[in-house]
């Protein structure tokens, strides 16, 4: 599986999801505007991994000190406006570069790209690690035969690591779990079928993609066990912002009785908003409904409208997988005591045993 996002020589290496599955190919960056086209043009997305690839832009603009830096912020913030991640990690960055700034009127000798770059390096590795505990955490709502369906892709394309929402699933059938996966499509980018089908096929699942307009037909026909999805921005209510099309998943697995879960690390979590009617949803060029892989599929004249995400109401899901553990309703109150929790990541190395002896755990908070 190709590393998404690679620090080299000095430079950044993003996988170009566009070419793939039928081409790997990586774009690299040599400074901040690099980066920021890159991930206004979807060659890097999935929140996590665009807060990781935003964090190693604002090293490459620390050659022009802590000015550049705020306006290497400035740029990559307006680049998609709805994945939170995104803006913690740039705050992140924003406030190492000005408390080193800081710091070096006491000593001159030290270099502010240095001190960004280990920075960036940190909150690359500790998405790592978080997925990790995602992946153990959320073993406890697998069962030993399942059927599982994913919208979008939230897997190590997405993240830097071994994915969110796919994480637990890769997790479940390195331990022995029987698992069957359902990829929705994932119109109109195909993020499912081109990303997720193939992330899950290298590492040898049993996978198959479906139109995302047959996920209720898959449902009817007990085909579906349960549903996990990444997300983009959760609210402090948690009302979860995710690739349009999850909020219909929801709907349907009110109906039809199936657990519907939401895998997302903390950073995910915007406790500054109450609910998801104050979540930003970008609008994307109507142009990507309009074609398929470049070939057009309706006429110019008819309007086309495309939303990159949608809101699902808490009350539709049914636990969200963190770090911290599986939050449950009331999610206000769980969403609180998760966010105080101090998560030791090195115990990220229980998900590594784990993968080893097989057994159960649970997460709940």
């Amino acid at each position: 599986m190709p590393d998404p996002i690679k620090w080299e020589d000095g430079s950044l290496y993003l996988l170009d999801q566009r070419r793939i599955p039928f081409e790997v190919e990586y774009l690299k960056c040599t400074n901040y505007q690099d980066v920021a086209e890159a991930i206004e043009k979807m060659i890097v997305r999935g929140a996590p991994a665009i807060g990781i690839a935003a964090a190693y832009g604002i090293v490459l603009a620390s050659h022009g000190g802590l000015p550049m830096v705020k306006e290497a912020v400035s740029r990559l913030s307006k680049t998609r406006p709805t994945a939170v991640n995104l803006f913690w990690a740039l705050e992140k960055m924003e406030r190492a570069a000005t408390d080193f700034h800081d710091a070096t009127a006491k000593d001159p000798g030290l270099i502010l790209k240095d001190h960004l770059l280990e920075v960036a390096v940190d909150i690359h590795e500790e998405e790592r690690r978080i997925e990790k505990l995602i992946a153990l955490h959320g073993q406890s709502i697998v069962p030993p035969n399942c059927q599982v369906l994913t919208h979008c892709n939230a897997g190590a394309l997405a993240t830097g690591g071994i994915g969110t929402a796919l994480g637990v699933i890769r997790m479940a059938q390195k331990i022995g779990k029987a698992i069957k996966v359902y990829c929705d499509e994932t119109r109109p980018l195909l993020q499912g079928a081109r990303l997720s089908s193939w992330e899950l096929w290298m590492d040898g699942l049993d996978v198959t993609v479906i139109c995302d307009d047959m996920a209720a037909f898959l449902m009817k026909k007990g085909k579906v066990d349960l549903v996990i999805v990444g997300a983009d921005r959760i609210a402090s209510n948690g009302d979860t912002a995710n690739k349009i099309g999850t909020y219909n998943l929801a709907v349907l697995c009110k109906y039809h009785g199936i657990p519907f879960y939401v895998a997302a690390p903390r950073s995910t979590i915007d406790c500054s908003i109450k609910d998801g009617e104050a979540v930003p949803i970008e609008e994307r060029d109507p142009d990507e409904v309009r074609t398929v892989r470049g070939v057009k599929i309706f006429l110019e004249d008819i309007p086309a409208w495309n939303p990159a995400f949608d809101v699902t109401p808490g009350d539709l899901i049914s636990g969200i997988i963190t770090e911290a553990g599986i939050l449950k309703a009331p999610y206000r109150e769980s969403i609180e005591t998760a966010m105080r929790i101090d998560v030791n990541f090195e115990d990220a190395h229980w998900a590594d045993s784990y993968l080893k002896q097989g057994g159960s755990e649970d997460g709940g908070i």
